[in-house]
């Protein structure tokens, strides 16, 4: 099929990648534009855009779609379909109408479950105990449309966001590379009234520990928001990200460092920090992290 292809982060590459693979005559990359990065804030392409352009393949980087310059080029494509997987701009009733097959987009939650811009740390936040992907038809509305296919994956009491983002993107790219195969056989099943959840987008300050939470849900926190936008709180005077933790059997009051493991106390039961961060250095295990960086039993944690 002759197709445009509309991603902007790391979770839209294998798709893309899937559908060059597949034999997809991919006419045009869309992608958010560059915007500034690192220390010297030097312009850097999205991912998607990075490996579009590695691909040879055309990539625009519109702010909006809503003139009719824009929506005009875009019908200019002569498009079968369009697939979107994580774009981040809306796409206006033009748009949406141009492909003669329409807009299909990879979504990773089962929907009507987690609709919005934040479905894999929300799932793992509020202790579901599975997600997957949904193929849907898009339509107007914010993940909306009728479902084309859906597939299932539990999340344990291990799972962090990284290694969920990887097994939901690779997912996605397997299902939407089977729905274009087989476009003409498979029909549209309108999203369930019931259900219906909203994934907020990530904000810098909810990863701030609040000890008096349950440990249950400090630990679904950590693995929700690490890498981003991160897990910390304060120690001795410092800002520490915490990486890695898990559930310890102890109690004592909520943000005293119970024992030498770096164990702390939560408004219920207590969470063992495995790996963290200090500000400037690197990632290091509780143990090496202790050796210069006191933090004995009865220390109070903001």
């Amino acid at each position: 099929m002759r197709l445009a292809f509309m991603g902007t982060p790391d979770f839209s590459v294998p798709i893309l990648a899937a559908l060059i693979d597949a034999g997809h005559q991919v006419a045009v990359v869309y992608s958010q534009p560059p915007r500034p990065a690192g220390r010297g804030h030097k312009e850097q392409l999205t991912p998607v855009h990075a490996f579009a352009q590695q691909q040879g393949i055309m990539v625009r980087t519109p702010k909006s779609l809503k003139s009719e310059d824009e929506q005009q080029a875009f019908r200019d494509l002569d498009l079968d379909v369009a697939v979107v997987a994580a774009y981040g701009l809306i796409l206006p009733p033009a748009i949406l109408a141009a492909p003669r097959r329409g807009c299909l987009n990879v979504h990773a939650s089962l929907l009507p479950r987690w609709r919005g811009a934040a479905p894999i740390q929300r799932a793992i936040e509020a202790g579901d105990t599975e997600t997957g992907v949904t193929i849907m038809q898009m339509d107007q509305g914010l993940d909306t449309g009728a479902m084309l296919l859906v597939e299932r994956l539990p999340i344990t009491a291990a799972t962090g966001a990284q290694v969920l983002h990887d097994q939901l993107s690779e997912m996605g790219a397997r299902l939407m590379v089977d729905a274009l195969a087989r476009l003409d056989q498979l029909v549209p099943v309108p999203q369930p009234e019931d259900g219906v959840t909203y994934a907020r987008k990530l904000a810098k300050d909810e990863g701030k520990l609040d000890w008096t939470r349950p440990a249950a849900e400090l630990d679904r926190l950590v693995r929700a928001f690490t890498p981003w936008p991160g897990v910390w709180c304060e120690a001795a005077g410092e800002r520490l990200k915490v990486l890695e933790a898990s559930l310890a059997d102890a109690s004592g009051p909520s943000g005293t460092v119970l024992d030498d493991q770096l164990t702390v106390a939560c408004g219920q039961g207590a969470l063992r920090i495995l790996k963290a961060q200090r500000p400037g250095k690197g990632p290091m295990a509780a143990a090496d992290l202790l050796r210069g960086f006191a933090l004995p039993p009865g220390t109070r944690l903001a």
